[in-house]
């Protein structure tokens, strides 16, 4: 259905999933307080705006890189995405009003960041890339503050965040066709396709240490560093791909890494 490609609904699952990883880990049990649903609630709704206003400032550009999304297309009018905005905006903090003050603060947050991304963060280099990769890797910490410890979900955020940095450099990469016929100076028309592709290989290979020493430094029991192999192999193996100079899958690539990481942050404080 085009509606739910517009809000890309794979990675709203993805969120849900993160937001109730949060609050797991911070729990160090696998618990359904109705305060972590209301926060999944919300951050699935956060997340169908964020993708949704995307799409639409992206719609110029996205007629060159990717025709077949719903609003180039013609999928999708105008006027149903705008409504897409104005509902998930509601439900995001509706819900997020239903589990704390904080709550509600921290789904603002998210959402003007979202909202100030394509306009003005997107065309920054790295700026922008920094911007999108926090409020993207946001959802663990999102359900740790949902069950009142938000300590606990800051080095899931932080990995999280990482991969995202590295996926959305990788992103920019491949949409550099349509970027430039919309004018926009994302990193890779900046420094260059290869620069761009090194940069976030480098990120990606240490990304590998970092999710070894932040689990550790953080108390993650001995199944995180078993489960989170698949994770840290995967994220060499999209490394070596973007050293390389290759682009295709690998952003599905890092996203499954996310996945992973996510199951074995869990497991590390849950098992």
């Amino acid at each position: 259905m085009a509606v739910l490609r517009l809000m890309r609904a794979p990675n709203l699952l993805i969120a849900a999933a993160g937001v109730l990883a949060g609050g797991w880990i911070a729990l160090a049990q696998i618990a359904w307080p109705k305060e972590l649903l209301f926060a999944a609630l919300s951050g699935v709704a956060v997340g169908a705006v964020g993708n949704t206003w995307n799409d639409i400032r992206d719609v110029a550009a996205d007629r060159v890189n990717r025709p077949q999304r719903p609003l180039a297309a013609g999928q999708v009018s105008r006027g149903l995405a705008d409504f897409i905005l104005f509902a998930g905006t509601v439900l995001a903090l509706v819900f997020a009003a239903l589990v704390s003050g904080r709550q509600v603060v921290a789904a603002l947050a998210a959402l003007a960041v979202m909202f100030a991304y394509s306009p003005l963060l997107k065309p920054r280099p790295l700026i922008g890339n920094l911007a999108v990769a926090l409020v993207a890797g946001s959802p663990p910490f999102y359900g740790a503050l949902a069950v009142g410890m938000p300590a606990a979900g800051v080095v899931p955020w932080v990995l999280a965040a990482w991969l995202h940095f590295v996926r959305e450099v990788v992103k920019d990469v491949d949409d550099e066709p349509g970027d430039r016929t919309i004018g926009r100076r994302t990193l890779p028309i900046v420094v260059g396709r290869r620069a761009a592709l090194v940069i976030a290989a480098g990120a990606g290979l240490l990304f590998v240490p970092a999710s070894l020493l932040l689990p550790r430094n953080a108390g993650y029991g001995g199944a995180y560093f078993v489960i989170a192999l698949f994770a840290q192999l995967a994220t060499i193996i999209a490394a070596t791909w973007l050293l390389l100079g290759r682009v295709d899958r690998v952003s599905m690539l890092l996203k499954g890494a996310m996945v992973v990481g996510l199951i074995a942050l869990v497991a590390g404080k849950v098992a």
